[in-house]
This record gives C-alpha cells, structure tokens and sequence, in this order.
C-alpha cells in the first residue's frame, strides 16, 4: 500500500479536525526523554486550551498568527508551552510556559509517518535559558487510545508510543550545551476536564536501552493510573508492554496491584517554571521513595520497582482552583522484570514517571 494511500485512511494528524468547543478542553502533545547514559533528561509538554467565546479549531504548536506562547485570540485558544532539562551536576532547568515552540512540532501522530525518518524538535526559553534542539526518530507502533471518564461530563483519553530516539543539543540554565543521545516516549492527549476533578494521576516508562543504537528498545514499559475525585469508581490505569517496537500484552485496571512507599527528600524537588516560587505556590505533596506495580493476567506476569532520585515540580495554574495542579517529573532507577508470553523478561534502567495532582481548595 502506497504511502499516499495511507495517509488517506484517517486525519493527518496529530488530532482529529474536531473544535474545542469548551474552555476545559484540551490537546497536549508530551515528550520525556532519558539519555542512555542515564544522566540526561528531556521533557516537554505542548498544549492548546479551549476558549469561553467560541469554537477553537487548532492543535499544540505556536499559533498561526505567530503570537508568542502563552498568548492567542478567542478563536485561536490559548497556546502553552513548557520544557524542562536535566543533566547530572547541572540540575534542573526549565523555561516558563510561554517557550518559543514550532508552529507544526514533531509527532509520531502526524501522518504519514514512517519509521528510521528522523524530524527536528526544538524549544526554547524566550530568554538564555533551558532548551532542545533535537532530531527525533519514531521506532515502534502506539497503543490503542484509551479513555477515562469522571466527574459530570469530563474525559481524559491519551495515546502513548514508547521507543522514540533523539539526538542532538540541550542548554541548561547556566548557557552550558551538552551534547545528547536519547531513548524516550511520546503522548498525545485530548480531553474535557477540570484539575479537581481529575484528582491525580501516575504516569511512566521505561524503554530498555541494551538494543542497537538506531532500532526500537527490545522491550518498553508504559504505565497509568489516573485518580479522578469523583464517582468513587472512576480510578482507571493500565500497564502496557512492548517487544522489539510492537504492543504485544495489554494489562487492564482490574489487572494491577499499585504500591508506594518512603518520600523522596525535598531538597531534591526543584518547582518550575521559575516564576512559581515568587506567586505564593503552596508547598507540595510528598513524593513517593518507591512505586512497585505488579501486574497479572492468566499466566503473564510483570513487575516495576522505581526508586525516586530527583524531581521537577511543574505547578500548573488551575481554572477552576486556587491551588495548583502539580505534575512531579520525577527520575530514578527502576527495575522491570517478569514472563510474558512464555519469554523471561529482566532489565534496569533509568525511568521517569509523573506523580500528579493537589489542585483542591
């Protein structure tokens, strides 16, 4: 089948042409990405908010009126950005949310989209400040989208593709530049919600970097578990697996046994952006010292142990609260191992996951 026949068969993408019809709608494009030396980290998160006034017809990336991020018209929604960089003795660096960012950002949703084609990524601080430039190179297949719905009307449902590589530069704070070789994942998102009423989420992967340089990881985890307030059995969650760039066992809610344990010291939690500290942001939760997920379905089985080491705080401002919502991008080590389909599976690695919520009142 031809590739211009493909790109027939659905949207372009990265999303469906359907509007924003509501102010507590959203489209987010995420990227987290570890180096395989395990000292780096690349994270980044594109967003397009509804508006009260009108339909909005757009997706993640600077509006197309060349507004700045952070800014945009009734009819174009509002346009955020934010990234976050790491590297091992130069600790965390953010931007605020208004990064500078693409007008169409790179996607392994944007069709069509073939394997080994790498595509530039780059977002920047307005100012000196934390930035990637990066070439990204889908390897592997996504999952199936899943959906979560809670409260009256609202639904979170997100699609998620393990195994994207990345090379290129990152900038830290300081104005140092290193050079780096990535191993990551790749989110898209859409939904209608209100931070309290989502209530908190656990989100993660690891992708096994023992594989060749330029091919998909030989296996890759992906993990959820959403915690909305309200209807009290609206919690959902998944653990996801991949073999040599394919899903190949999906494990439901019901499937899961999720356990934490300890608290990570906070002075190894940094709050982005870097205006959070002087707007009166309250102090955050305790994150979790370890998360082990056990996850069974007949005879397959699969086991995550991560240990934090250290955390970027996002405090993502509220519509409908007056505390933030808090999403910690936190990194550590973590161990994968169990049997899937009769094959032994066994590795370690660095892995990041989200510990999110406290938008309450």
């Amino acid at each position: 089948m031809s590739t211009a026949t493909l790109a027939k068969l659905g949207p372009p993408g990265p999303f469906p042409h359907t509007p924003l019809t509501h102010p507590l709608d959203r489209k987010w494009l995420h990227y987290a990405f570890l180096s395989r030396c395990g000292r780096q980290a690349l994270i980044a998160n594109l967003s397009v908010l509804g508006s009260s006034t009108r339909a909005v017809v757009a997706d993640p990336g600077a509006p197309a009126t060349g507004r700045r991020s952070g800014t945009g018209t009734a009819a174009e929604g509002q346009h955020m950005a934010i990234l976050l960089v790491y590297e091992k003795g130069h600790g965390w660096s953010s931007t605020q949310f208004n990064a500078d960012q693409p007008e169409l950002p790179w996607s392994a949703f944007r069709l069509p989209h073939p394997h080994g084609e790498p595509g530039t990524f780059r977002v920047a601080a307005r100012s000196r400040g934390a930035a990637a430039d990066v070439l990204l190179t889908r390897t592997s297949r996504p999952c199936t989208s899943q959906c979560a719905p809670f409260g009256e009307d609202e639904h979170l449902r997100w699609q998620s593709e393990p195994g994207v590589l990345g090379s290129g530069t990152l900038r830290h704070g300081d104005g140092t530049q290193t050079a780096t070789d990535l191993l990551g994942y790749h989110e898209r998102v859409r939904g209608r919600w209100s931070w309290p009423t989502l209530g908190g989420w656990v989100f993660g992967f690891v992708n096994d970097p023992s594989g060749p340089a330029g091919a998909a990881p030989p296996s890759a985890v992906v993990f959820t578990l959403i915690q909305p307030a309200r209807p009290a059995d609206a919690a959902n969650g998944s653990v996801m697996l991949w073999r040599d760039g394919r899903m190949i066992r999906h494990f439901p809610r019901r499937n899961l046994r999720v356990a934490v344990s300890g608290s990570l010291d906070r002075d190894r939690v940094v709050t982005v952006p870097p205006l959070a500290d002087v707007l009166a942001t309250p102090p955050m939760a305790e994150v979790p010292g370890r998360l082990l997920i056990t996850a069974r379905l007949g005879d397959d089985r699969l086991v995550l142990d991560f240990r934090s080491h250290t955390a970027g705080r996002i405090a993502n401002p509220s519509e409908t609260s007056l505390h933030p919502f808090s999403v910690h991008e936190t990194l550590g080590p973590c161990t994968v191992e169990g049997r899937v389909g009769g094959r032994a599976i066994g590795f370690r690695t660095e892995g990041i996951v989200e510990f999110a919520g406290g938008a309450h009142d």
